[in-house]
């Protein structure tokens, strides 16, 4: 019985044509290069994020050409694929949306919907760049990041609560952690300024409560703090 299904499917198997599958990589390698100026010039850009957005939609639709009805050539991808270990840091979630947008094109290149990949191509980039432009979802404060190390023996609760709420329109406590040996406390807050032209006198009065130990007062990477 299985040996009868192997020999159904081998016998079905379509022979890959060098021509067809330059025609179609080549399409999938153009579509490439648009998603990688669209991610260039719609946000912060990583120079080989960049680069491997031009090369994976051809690299997904010759895969895919290859391995379309060849079950050797599936299992062989397949464990190949698996004995790849990703070690790098994981992406925002832009870069992931922009990882199957370059996959999607590739595979829609791999079925000859060349024309309804380039349709698709055209939009999300477009769409990308209308949301770019408009600055959708952008925060119209930017947060700080504040910092203030306190000796051990001072309880910092509710310690700065009355300069937050003068000097902040929102303040939150994210990390508590010790310091020099656990002779001290370093206390990270996300906070928004009312009013940036009073920064120096807010920190001047965070430096009386604390003994005038380190304070850091500066701004957040919303690409590392990023949650999807």
């Amino acid at each position: 019985m299985i040996s009868e299904i192997l020999t159904t499917i081998t016998s079905s198997t379509s022979s890959l044509s060098v021509t067809t599958a330059c025609v179609y990589g080549g399409a999938a390698l153009i579509l490439g290069l648009i998603i990688s100026l669209t991610y260039m010039k719609t946000g912060k850009v990583s120079k080989n994020f960049a680069r491997t957005l031009i090369i994976l939609p051809s690299l997904v639709c010759v895969v895919m050409l290859a391995v379309n009805g060849n079950l050797g050539a599936s299992v062989a991808v397949l464990g190949a694929f698996s004995l790849v270990r990703f070690r790098s840091l994981q992406g925002t979630s832009r870069e992931i949306g922009f990882i199957f947008f370059a996959m999607t094109v590739g595979i829609l290149c791999s079925v000859s919907a060349v024309i309804l990949a380039a349709v698709v191509t055209v939009a999300i980039c477009g769409m990308h760049f209308v949301l770019h432009g408009v600055k959708f979802a952008e925060k119209v404060t930017m947060d700080k990041e504040l910092r203030i190390t306190i000796p051990e023996n001072l309880d910092y609760t509710d310690i700065f609560d009355d300069l937050f709420e003068e000097y902040t329109s929102s303040s939150k406590l994210n990390r508590v952690k010790t310091t020099n040996m656990g002779s001290m406390y370093e206390l990270t807050y996300q906070v928004a300024l009312k009013d940036e032209t009073k920064e120096k006198k807010f920190l001047d009065e965070i430096r009386c409560r604390n003994g005038n130990l380190t304070v850091i007062c500066g701004r957040m990477d919303y690409n590392q703090l990023e949650e999807l």
